[in-house]
């Protein structure tokens, strides 16, 4: 066990620094120089996405590493504390940014399970395994610290926001497809692909959190 968690930490290590030759390469790749995937229509469609935050009441989650799903149970604690102090949904606004290793709350079930994500970013469910699924997601009793609360699909449905950061997806879809001997640019469009009904993807978790800032969300970091 020690083994594998130090050469996670060393794979983790590694993304982290930003400027390895091999982050680089993958950066340099010619499916991630293209601009196209934000070409003006999808800025504006983006830019649109933010405009709908909305109330009295309005934060944006620094979520960077997965952290026991915290940047997504902290979502919930806002709503839910908000409703209990007398204020409804329909004058909150609670975003998650999902970047950095916080990237992986944003993939499906499938790229979970296809690409072992729970063993790469040291994420385990209620069944005290590395993950196979976004647990996440629709939360079994067991997935969060504490039970009970929704996940990310229940809040998108009260109003709260996600987005994924497109820069983590490249890097970490390039180092997993290195590590696997995988065509990268077919791994990035797969994740990209991959990536939950309920989030939007932006072209980096800081970029998002500096717009949501510009739309009076008051900042909390989710990370650890």
């Amino acid at each position: 066990m020690k083994t594998t968690n130090n050469t996670r930490r060393q794979f983790l290590g590694a993304l982290a620094l930003g400027a390895t030759a091999s982050t680089i390469s993958v950066l340099t790749n010619p499916i991630y120089a293209s601009t196209t995937i934000f070409d003006e229509s999808k800025m504006n469609e983006t830019y649109d996405w933010f405009d709908q935050i909305k109330g009295t009441h309005r934060v944006v989650y620094d979520g960077s590493t997965p952290h026991y799903g915290l940047p997504i149970l902290w979502n919930w604690a806002f709503y839910l504390t908000n409703n209990e102090t007398g204020s409804p949904d329909t004058d909150i606004t609670a975003m998650t940014v999902l970047r950095h290793s916080g990237l992986c709350l944003a993939l499906n079930d499938e790229i979970w399970k296809k690409y072992k994500l729970g063993e790469i970013f040291n994420v385990k469910d209620h069944t005290k395994e590395f993950a196979v699924r976004n647990p996440f997601y629709e939360p079994q009793d067991g997935d969060y610290p504490i039970n009970g609360p929704g996940g990310l699909k229940s809040l998108d449905e009260r109003g709260a926001m996600f987005c994924a950061c497109d820069l983590a997806t490249k890097v970490y879809s390039g180092k997993v497809a290195e590590k696997m001997g995988l065509d990268p640019t077919k791994v990035y469009q797969e994740w990209v692909n991959g990536m939950l009904p309920n989030v939007k993807l932006v072209p980096s978790g800081v970029w998002a959190l500096e717009r949501a800032q510009a739309h009076q969300c008051a900042y909390i970091f989710a990370g650890e």
